[in-house]
């Protein structure tokens, strides 16, 4: 097994060198003073550990350099462990730093046994997550029919398809817009035994009302203004192969009857046709839309309904399969940095954390659009939240404190709760939920003007 490397960043040359002595028997151990070596030796070298003293040169009395190079260290390396050093009467300092990615403290003077202890601890959490990470990508590689994910919900998914694939019935998936739907309907295809047919896929919400028909089944020559040459429609083109419906409870009422006879007989007419053309075709129809209240309203047949869910796949949101985000994101960004030739391996810590709070409201396909317009925009190796557009709106209050982020916080919603009551009092003491009088307190206490 290789040795593992460490990184000591120690301004004091007498404690660097006692570090560097104590543990170069079990480490391959690097050391820097300030805050550029500590940088060049991070990207040369690639430590699994770095051990850190707050205060560095050219303030070394002070915690902001250190800061700084904790800060630039999980940018550039976020699974690299820091452990910080700090004096007595640091301790809250130190909190602060785990709070803001640090592994774990040390306080001088350094007890060397305590040392090499938290050290080595360090190094097994780093191994673990080494390893975890490089299960997630080989679960990745594998991923089933151009889909990715591991949680049991999407797991449930891909056992469904299975079986339903080589069953000659219709299938309906429901799901959220942007959860994948068209990629489940051709995997039901390649998975079948019509994977040598063709795949036809038409949008039911996309095409005029008075296209649709011909669109669906075709029409015949002169059957309308247009209408030049007789032409197949999408029913007929998936012969022996598989027609995909997407949003099929936009279809009108009169085709819905038009697609039920199909499915019960198995034959169509072209539009402005006389003669029945048997088609051999698997149906797969997909919706964003609540069939059931639809039905209730009676904007879609209840016979049709169940014609066409013989077997009904529900596709959970990516809210609800968090365990797969990071898996998804880091699938999506291999394939785009690979497709734009960029060298963007991976996400910064606050991204990684940005990722796995956000709603995604657009599901996968929102993921998809982040990663591909982030792996355009990114100027590091890494990907950051403003490269992904996922900024947090407090971030501006970050690393003021408590009572001054509050402060600042309370201050910004003042204002802008005037702003919309156009400087009235009243209106927005009202709006705060606070009485006139303590509104006029916090506006002369933050000297906002009305």
């Amino acid at each position: 097994m290789d040795t593992p490397t460490i990184l000591i960043v120690e301004d004091d040359e007498e404690i660097r060198m006692q570090m560097q002595w104590a543990l170069a028997q079990d480490f391959n151990v690097v050391v820097a003073e300030e805050r550029q070596g500590a940088l060049q030796a991070l990207r040369k070298q690639q430590p699994s550990v770095v051990t850190l003293d707050l205060g560095l040169p050219p303030h070394p009395r002070e915690v902001e350099e250190g800061f700084r190079t904790l800060n630039d260290i999980l940018q550039n390396a976020p699974y690299t462990k820091v452990i910080v050093v700090t004096g007595q009467e640091g301790k809250e300092y130190a909190l602060e730093a785990i709070g803001q990615g640090a592994y774990d403290f040390l306080r001088k003077p350094i007890e060397l046994d305590e040392l090499r202890i938290i050290i080595r601890r360090a190094l097994h959490v780093h191994r673990l997550e080494h390893e975890h990470r490089a299960l997630q990508q080989r679960v990745a590689g594998e991923a089933f029919e151009e889909m990715v994910g591991n949680s049991p919900q999407i797991q449930e998914v891909f056992a469904t398809i299975r079986k339903v694939a080589t069953a000659e019935v219709p299938v309906l998936i429901v799901g959220e817009s942007g959860t994948g739907k068209e990629l489940v309907a051709r995997a039901i295809h390649r998975q079948s035994l019509r994977r040598h047919g063709a795949f036809v896929a038409i949008n039911c919400g996309a095409i005029p009302e008075n296209l649709l028909e011909s669109e669906l089944f075709g029409h015949e020559k002169g059957a309308f203004t247009g209408a030049h040459i007789q032409r197949q429609g999408r029913v007929e083109m998936a012969q022996e192969g598989t027609l995909f419906l997407d949003e099929v409870g936009e279809l009108p009422l009169l085709l819905q009857v038009k697609l039920l006879r199909f499915l019960q007989e198995h034959v169509i007419e072209r539009v402005g046709g006389r003669e029945t053309i048997p088609v051999d075709t698997r149906i797969v129809a997909a919706t964003n839309a609540d069939l059931q209240q639809a039905m209730a309203d009676g904007r879609f047949r209840e016979d049709l309904f169940y014609r066409l869910g013989v077997v009904v796949i529900a596709l959970p949101p990516l809210r609800e399969r968090s365990e797969d985000i990071l898996l998804l994101a880091q699938a999506l960004l291999n394939r785009y940095a690979a497709e734009s030739a960029r060298n963007i391996t991976g996400f910064t810590r606050q991204a990684v954390s940005a990722l796995q709070t956000h709603g995604w409201p657009g599901n996968v396909r929102e993921l998809e659009n982040r990663i591909k317009r982030a792996v355009i925009m990114a100027q590091s190796a890494r990907l950051t939240p403003a490269d992904l557009d996922l900024m947090s709106p407090y971030t501006e209050y970050e690393r003021q404190g408590l009572r001054a982020a509050r402060e600042a916080l309370e201050k910004e919603l003042i204002r802008r709760a005037l702003t919309r009551n156009k400087g009235n009092i009243t209106r927005t003491a009202s709006e705060l939920g606070v009485s006139r009088p303590t509104l006029h307190e916090l506006v002369a206490k933050y000297a906002i003007e009305r």
